[in-house]
């Protein structure tokens, strides 16, 4: 997969196991772990909030459809956050009733 992926000029960062010694610059590693923490962040919020596990459709129209809308909502949601200087992936507060 490595080299398929190389073939499309794809570098793919995986983590080390812990016996393995670590050759990259410390500050790359930082900053891997801050975008994987990022990334499970918002699919925990997608998979929580959003239900986007169990979208039940009937056919591929209406399932992207689905997801797209679900996507949409997280996105509006970071944005409202960014525009009101909150942190972008704090939901709790953004609408009150």
């Amino acid at each position: 997969m490595k080299q398929e992926l190389a073939e499309h000029e794809i570098d793919l960062q995986t983590p080390l196991r812990k016996n393995m010694t670590d050759t990259r610059p410390n500050s790359f590693v930082l900053q891997l772990l801050s975008a994987r923490r990022l990334v499970e962040t918002v699919i925990g919020q997608l998979t929580d909030r959003f239900n986007i596990e169990k979208v039940r459709a009937r056919d591929l129209w209406h399932l992207s459809n689905r997801f797209v809308r679900k996507l949409l909502a997280h996105t509006v949601a970071v944005f409202l956050n960014y525009c009101l200087h909150r942190d972008p992936l704090q939901f709790e507060g953004l609408v009150q009733a």
